[in-house]
């Protein structure tokens, strides 16, 4: 049986980082985007189990649950982000709530996407409320994927919060397609 050359060590490296565990160390504001269609700042403090402990400015503790959390970057690049996310109107009018089964959810492959990062190929990302978030994998774990906006902007996408992951021509990289399809196998990473 393959292996994509790189990707075990990578997954050893990173593979259980959390964006909130960063976004807490920075001490700065985040802008969060939450199911429902809700756009809060806040500083997130503690990265619990299923939630976030986070404040809003002028505003006490909140916990947050993660599954509502959908994508996440630095306040200070929202003005940038909000410019860049457009909508897929069919997604957003089919009202998707959060999935909350881990079983249930639309999954990418670590095996789909460790070379779409390494080849740094630009992707079309569909969360579950229509958001589509165009850009270059730079970084990706367990929980989350940062993606490179134009310009490099950074975002951080919840895993469980994807819809779809397409490339320029329209190739899903979801696992149900994947399986069959097999693309990683196809990469110059890949050791047969």
């Amino acid at each position: 049986m393959g292996y994509l050359k790189g990707l075990q060590p990578y997954l050893e490296k990173n593979y259980e980082r959390s964006i909130f565990d960063a976004a807490a160390q920075s001490r700065k504001p985040w802008e969060l985007h939450i199911h429902g269609h809700r756009v809060i700042a806040c500083k997130i403090y503690k990265n619990l189990k299923y939630d976030i402990l986070s404040s809003q400015p002028g505003g006490g503790e909140m916990h947050l649950s993660k599954l509502q959390i959908k994508l996440l970057y630095p306040l200070e690049v929202a003005s940038r982000v909000r410019g860049m996310i457009r909508i897929d109107e069919e997604v957003r009018s089919m009202n998707l709530d959060p999935i909350l089964a881990a079983g249930a959810r639309r999954f990418v492959k670590n095996k789909s996407l460790f070379p779409l990062m390494m080849s740094r190929e630009v992707v079309f990302f569909t969360l579950l409320e229509g958001e589509v978030i165009r850009g270059i994998i730079a970084d990706f774990s367990r929980y989350d994927i940062t993606v490179h906006l134009k310009g490099g902007v950074p975002i951080a996408i919840l895993r469980h919060a994807i819809y779809d992951l397409k490339n320029r021509r329209g190739r899903s990289f979801l696992k149900d397609f994947q399986e069959e399809q097999r693309d990683w196998e196809k990469s110059d990473l890949y050791v047969p």
